[in-house]
C-alpha cells in the first residue's frame, strides 16, 4: 500500500480537521499522531496494512493542516475531534491506534465515546507519567520539551535546509527514510526564506501541561479496559537513547495492574522511528490486523 494519500476535512467544532488516508479496503483504522507532529507519520504503517484494510489519520487541532482550528486544545477536545472524525467519514467502529500524546488522546477517547470506537492499540504512550506532587510544571515542560518548542519559534530558508536540521536530529542518525522527508516536507509552512513549522506552539504547551495533571484519569481509562489491548513501545527515547518514553519498571508496573494490557517492546526503535521506520511500522500494522 504505498500510494499518495487521499483528503477530507471534516467537520469538527470551529471549522474542518484534516484527516488523511491511505487504501480503499473496507476495513478502517483510524490513527492519531505526537504532539508536535502530523497524519503523515502513519505513511509506513498504513503501507503495511493488507489490502482489505485503509488507515485514516487525522492531523490533531493546532498541527498540520488543521493548525487553523482555534483552542481550547486539551485531550477531550482532541478526543471530540476525533469521535467527529469518524462519524464525518462514516467509519463503523474502526480500530483506534496512537503514538505518543495520540495514545493519550485514543485512550481518553475510547473511554468516553465507547461507541464510535473498535480495539485499540497504544505506541509509545498511554501510560500516565510519574508526575511528583509538588513538582514545578512549566520546569517539567522546559526540560522536556525546550528544544521541540525551541524549533517551533525557528524558521528556515528552504525545504532542503528543514530536512537537514531534522538529519542531524540524533533519532535519525541511523534511520533517515523517505517517509521521514515526507514527514518533515508536510510540516513546513510560510512564505520562502522563512519557513516555519505548521504546529502551534500554545497547542503543544496547553495539551502537555493538562498532561502531566491527567494521570488519575489515565489510570482509571486504564483500569476500565475490557479488551485485550497492545501497547508497543521503543528502548530508546526522543534523542535516540535509552530510556524509552516508557521505562521498563514503568511498562512491568502497569502490565502486572491492568489485565487487558499487553506491552511488546519493538527492539532497535526510538520514539521516532517506532512509527518511521519500516520494519518497526510492520510491527505495528501487524498488532492493527490481529489485536
Amino acid at each position: 500500500m504505498d500510494m499518495p494519500a487521499k483528503i477530507y476535512d471534516t467537520d469538527v467544532a470551529g471549522g474542518t480537521l484534516r484527516v488523511l488516508s491511505w487504501g480503499a479496503g473496507p476495513r478502517p483504522v483510524i490513527a492519531v499522531h505526537g504532539i508536535t507532529a502530523s497524519a503523515v507519520c502513519w505513511r509506513a504503517v498504513a503501507r503495511a496494512l493488507p489490502e482489505d484494510w485503509t488507515l485514516y489519520a487525522i492531523d490533531l487541532r493546532g498541527r498540520g493542516h488543521s493548525a487553523a482550528l482555534p483552542g481550547p486544545y486539551g485531550l477531550d477536545q482532541h478526543g471530540a475531534d476525533l469521535r467527529d472524525a469518524v462519524l464525518g467519514l462514516g467509519l463503523g467502529r474502526p480500530v483506534l491506534v496512537g503514538h505518543s500524546l495520540g495514545a493519550y488522546i485514543a485512550l481518553l477517547a475510547a473511554d468516553a465515546h465507547p461507541e464510535a470506537f473498535g480495539r485499540l492499540v497504544l505506541v509509545d504512550g498511554g501510560l500516565p507519567l510519574p508526575v511528583p506532587a509538588d513538582a514545578d510544571l512549566d520546569a517539567l515542560l522546559a526540560a522536556s520539551l525546550g528544544p521541540a518548542l525551541a524549533r517551533l519559534s525557528e524558521t528556515f530558508p528552504t525545504p532542503e535546509a528543514y530536512i537537514q536540521f531534522w538529519q542531524a536530529h540524533p533519532a535519525f542518525a541511523k534511520s533517515w527514510t523517505a517517509d521521514a522527508e515526507q514527514y518533515v516536507r508536510y510540516d513546513l509552512t510560510g512564505e520562502p526564506g522563512a519557513l516555519r513549522s505548521r504546529v502551534v506552539p500554545e497547542s503543544v504547551h496547553g495539551d502537555s501541561r493538562e498532561l502531566l495533571l491527567s494521570g488519575e484519569r489515565i489510570a482509571a481509562a486504564l483500569g476500565r479496559l475490557d479488551s485485550p489491548t497492545p501497547l508497543l513501545r521503543a528502548p530508546a527515547g526522543m534523542f535516540g537513547q535509552p530510556p524509552g518514553m516508557i521505562p521498563d519498571e514503568l511498562a512491568a508496573y502497569w502490565q502486572a495492574k491492568v489485565a487487558a494490557l499487553t506491552v511488546q517492546t519493538v527492539p532497535g526503535t526510538n520514539h521516532y522511528t517506532i512509527l518511521l521506520d519500516q520494519a518497526a511500522a510492520n510491527v505495528i500494522a501487524g498488532r492493527l490486523v490481529l489485536a
